[in-house]
């Protein structure tokens, strides 16, 4: 709770005073970079809600697989705008989302895999489902980082 409230009283840590920097020296401007971020996540979003919409045509479950796959991979990837790719991928691979990282990186094959390879839609479904889980479970250790719980 304390750090929440550094952060939301404009108190840095020696953390984000790290992120602060990276930032600066990103070559994209502030408002760039918050704008790669909205329309990735949007894209990320649209594509996913796409694929759900799509899983009711026939061979809809191909394209929602698809279509949901892509979409988490934009919503993961609109972070880069933020804090760069590298400092993304590490901060991915930290002790505390390792294990989430791994299960959703997986998922994400999987499905793809299920859909084009193995073309099992049910699995597709299951690993979709299973995307859903780990991509909750990534997201929870971030908020747990910054509002310990």
């Amino acid at each position: 709770m304390d750090k929440l409230r550094r952060v939301l009283s404009g108190q840095e840590d020696n953390e984000e005073r790290g992120l602060t920097q990276v930032l600066d020296a990103s070559t994209l401007s502030y408002s760039t970079r918050i704008k790669g971020f909205v329309i990735c996540f949007a894209c990320g979003i649209l594509c996913s809600l796409l694929g759900t919409a799509l899983l009711f045509l026939p061979n809809g479950t191909r394209l929602f697989g698809v279509f949901y796959t892509l979409g988490n991979i934009a919503a993961i990837s609109s972070t880069c705008f933020l804090m760069g790719p590298l400092n993304q991928l590490k901060r991915m691979f930290e002790p505390t989302r390792l294990i989430a990282t791994i299960v959703m990186l997986l998922c994400l094959i999987l499905t793809l895999c299920a859909v084009f390879w193995w073309q099992k839609n049910g699995l597709a479904i299951i690993f979709c489902i299973l995307q859903f889980l780990s991509m909750t479970c990534y997201i929870h250790t971030i908020v747990t980082f910054i509002i310990p719980i």
